[in-house]
This record gives structure tokens, C-alpha cells and sequence, in this order.
């Protein structure tokens, strides 16, 4: 198992607590750049605690001792995102998880997410919505 398979598995064990955002946050075009450039600053390989992938983003209580090494640090929660929905150039968030560990050290779901956002001056409270569209009708012969 690699170490990052290893730390998400170990992030969902008792005590953690996930959510589902309903209706899914969108961080509009503008923030979304910014989150983006302040998170890749404060990157793990570049001495930060935030690890952001394009589906994941990741934030650690201490830097990592270079690429793939962790040395120890402990993952504090996740944040799942969707790039360019609904538009192009804006981000979906639709999952947040805070570990035992981000928990334990007064991490919430809300906390999380707005460590991440106050880079682009927003917090999830004041995040747009998607909008929930209404189920098909089922198909019927």
C-alpha cells in the first residue's frame, strides 16, 4: 500500500467524522485561483501542511520531511473537490472529513473547510450552492 493509500485509510477509523455537503459548495472562479495558488504555497513539499490533489484537498499538522515522507505527520482532515463544475473554472466541494486526530485537537467539518477557503476570502457558510435539481421522472414503458 503506498503511504498516501495508507494515510486515508488510516484517517477513517473510529472518531472521524464525515460529511456531505448539501446542496455541494461552489467556490466561484475567483476565489477558486486563489485557494488553488495559496494551497500549492503551502504545499507539504514546499515546507507547508496542505496537500492538494485535483480531487483531494489535505491538510497535515506539520510539514512533511520531503517528497513521500510524512515523518510522522498526522492528517487532520480532507476535503473532496470536483475542478470546473459547474463552470469550467469554478471548484465543487462535496465531502469533508475530519480524522480522529483533527478531532481530538478541535477540528470540525466547518473549520476545515474554512482553513482552506480563507485564502480565497470565503468560509463555507458564504460559499454558493449548486443547485438540486428535482429526480426524472422514471422511465415508464
Amino acid at each position: 500500500m503506498e503511504s498516501s493509500e495508507l494515510l486515508m485509510a488510516e484517517a477513517y477509523d473510529e472518531g472521524v467524522v464525515s460529511e456531505v455537503i448539501r446542496p455541494a459548495a461552489i467556490v466561484p472562479e475567483e476565489a477558486a485561483r486563489a485557494v488553488l495558488v495559496e494551497l500549492a504555497l503551502r504545499d507539504v513539499q514546499n515546507g507547508g501542511v496542505w496537500q492538494s490533489e485535483p480531487q483531494l484537498w489535505s491538510l497535515y499538522d506539520r510539514p512533511w520531511h520531503g517528497y513521500d515522507n510524512p515523518a510522522g505527520a498526522e492528517l487532520i482532515g480532507t476535503i473532496q473537490v470536483a475542478y470546473g463544475t459547474p463552470t469550467k473554472y469554478e471548484i465543487t466541494i462535496y465531502r469533508v472529513t475530519v480524522t480522529r486526530f483533527g478531532v481530538d485537537n478541535g477540528w470540525t467539518v466547518t473549520s476545515l473547510t474554512d482553513a482552506a477557503l480563507e485564502y480565497g476570502e470565503l468560509t463555507l457558510d458564504a460559499c454558493p450552492r449548486a443547485t438540486l435539481s428535482a429526480p426524472p421522472r422514471p422511465f415508464r414503458f
